[in-house]
């Protein structure tokens, strides 16, 4: 007997994530559950060019004591924080089988994405941001090249919600000397899927959208922004080349100028969604940089923004994400729809 006819906008059920492997739950009837709980500030960008007293600004002193030059464009530096540190050295721990540490080295760097304090990646140019899209390429490049660094993450923190420290717009690097969890996760499946069938995960998955249209919010000759179909976060975004490629540096100069082109465009539906400086962290991963073969990797760009309901209502992962699994209320599809409808506004 055929199972039932399953409703994904009205139905609970689990979606299959297959870049991490796992599921999410989706439950759309608790969209109209009341809300008591916890309201965030209103996230600002803030109104002046300069700030003085901004350790991000051009010929300001960091807090480490370091002064910025008078950039004019991008900035990048060594992180006077560091997480990781370019420690040669190959310690490790070894407390019987269940208490096992290992030492790890790397570089931690940071990127200005402009001079000026007030911007946000969607109100730049599209030449600045093309010139952030340059360096992200470029620091790859140069991080990869050394030899006790196999991984490289680009990253954004945007938002005091999602732990910024600073509001001037930027970025981090980082360079591990072993590849971390989420990369080393996504490498095995999209390897998994071009064993099994034959073709790059990621190609298909765009290509697939792109026909569909449902869940794709912006897009270009070059790039595909999409909430996924197995979207955790309410109002989570993959981007993706839709071209096969493994790294930034296998994108070319209309490729590039693509990309520019739809993170303006992502980013500014984001602003407009709740009319406000909109929260989140984006991540782009690509293939690992030990020298070894990736026919399977394909860049991506993940948005995971915490807002919910409004500007001031937040997604926790909390209680049966934290124990059990991730699970969500508005449907991919919605989300899609409210983000393509933020761009006409």
């Amino acid at each position: 007997m055929a199972a039932p006819t399953l409703n994904l906008q009205s139905d609970v059920h689990r979606r299959y994530n297959p870049l991490s492997g796992e599921w999410v739950l989706v439950s759309p009837h608790r969209t109209a559950r009341p809300w008591q709980g916890q309201s965030e500030a209103r996230s600002e960008l803030s109104q002046i060019e300069y700030d003085s007293s901004c350790y991000l600004c051009p010929g300001n002193a960091r807090a480490g004591g370091v002064r910025n030059p008078s950039y004019k464009s991008t900035f990048v530096f060594d992180n006077d924080f560091s997480a990781l540190l370019p420690d040669r050295s190959a310690g490790q721990y070894d407390g019987g089988r269940l208490l096992v540490a290992r030492s790890e080295s790397g570089r931690c760097r940071v990127i200005c994405y402009s001079p000026l304090h007030n911007l946000s990646l969607g109100q730049m140019p599209l030449a600045g941001i093309r010139q952030v899209i340059d360096t992200w390429a470029d620091e790859y490049s140069s991080l990869g090249a050394d030899p006790h660094i196999n991984a490289v993450t680009i990253f954004e923190n945007r938002g005091a919600t999602m732990g910024a420290s600073n509001p001037h717009p930027h970025g981090q690097i980082w360079g591990n000397q072993t590849i971390p969890n989420e990369m080393a996760k996504e490498t095995l499946t999209q390897r998994r899927y071009l064993r099994d069938h034959g073709s790059c995960l990621l190609c298909d998955y765009a290509a697939l959208e792109a026909k569909l249209a449902e869940r794709v919010v912006a897009s270009n000759e070059q790039f595909l922004a999409v909430v996924p179909f197995w979207a955790t976060w309410p109002f989570e975004v993959l981007v993706l080349p839709r071209r096969h490629a493994a790294s930034l540096t296998e994108i070319d100069m209309d490729g590039r100028d693509g990309f520019a082109q739809l993170l303006k465009s992502l980013t500014k539906q984001y602003d407009a969604l709740f009319d406000v400086s909109f929260p989140y962290t984006m991540g782009l991963h690509q293939q690992a940089c030990d020298g070894g073969s990736y026919p399977e990797s394909h860049l991506h760009a993940h948005f995971y923004p915490p807002l919910l309901r409004s500007a001031t209502v937040r997604k926790f992962m909390v209680g049966y994400e934290m124990l059990a699994g991730p699970q969500r209320d508005i449907t991919p599809e919605v989300a899609a729809a409210r983000l393509r409808d933020a761009a006409a506004r």
